[in-house]
């Protein structure tokens, strides 16, 4: 019996427990015969406006920077989701929107050997208790010359991922802060192609900003402290890093 109670009362508190967003980060990867300006028009006139009408209202759309050395060319769009039952609404809704297959007539009607990217990569992410929600400060988005990193820290197995996860819930977000990095989401993968890993999108005024904030983030004392904590040793096996910059129509 007294099984049966614990049982039960566990059931309540992970049923009482909210739901935590989910961010799926969705890449358009160019390829050598990708067609930037297909994807352009798609994504702002038909995908975008539709995940608006369906209740998603801060969807981050972004390109490449000048400065970003990854060489892998790609659109990267970020779809902020309030639970996994919106995920799924909004694709049925989609597939239902008239407004939409109208705007993505021509994206969506190209033959078959003649796709706009070589590939489209996706990852689907949970928030983090260091961030449990997807912010995006006052002002940003009036500043033209603002810059962004996409950070993914993949980690050699699942227990280490998690300690990297624990590593951020524990301080380092603050000490991104206080060195004048700004997170705007931080996720860990549930599903994707470099699980276990964590993810996050970073702003900056502008270029000069991003790099005098690394600079001042890699000298922080509580940094020199964090990042010598015998558990957190060796949690990140591979850093994918884009610099990227905001298509005009970007709500991120």
């Amino acid at each position: 019996m007294l099984l049966v109670v614990m049982a039960s009362a566990a059931s309540i508190s992970q049923a009482a427990e909210p739901d935590r967003e989910l961010y799926e980060v969705r890449s358009y990867l160019l390829g050598e015969k990708g067609d930037a300006k297909a994807i352009e028009a798609y994504l702002r006139d038909a995908l975008v406006p539709a995940l608006n009408r369906n209740g998603i209202k801060t969807v981050g759309v972004f390109t490449n920077s000048p400065h970003d050395s990854s060489d892998s060319p790609r659109f990267v769009v970020v779809i902020p989701y309030a639970n996994a039952q919106q995920m799924q609404s909004t694709q049925r809704a989609l597939a239902k929107d008239a407004q939409y297959h109208t705007d993505a007539k021509s994206y969506l009607d190209r033959a078959a050997d003649n796709p706009p990217y070589h590939r489209i990569t996706s990852e689907l992410l949970v928030a983090m208790d260091c961030m449990p929600e997807a912010k995006v400060p006052e002002g940003t988005l009036s500043n033209a010359d603002r810059v962004y990193e996409l950070r993914l820290y993949e980690s050699p197995n699942e227990r280490l991922g998690d300690l990297k996860v624990d590593m951020f819930n524990s301080g380092e977000v603050p000490i991104f802060l206080d060195s004048g990095i700004q997170p705007l989401f931080i996720g860990q993968c549930l599903v994707g192609p470099q699980t276990p890993s964590l993810t996050y999108l970073t702003v900056y005024p502008n270029e000069e900003a991003r790099n005098q904030a690394w600079v001042a983030f890699r000298a922080h004392p509580d940094w020199a402290v964090l990042s010598k904590v015998a558990k957190y040793q060796g949690t990140v096996s591979h850093i994918d890093k884009y610099v990227l910059v905001p298509q005009s129509y970007s709500q991120m």
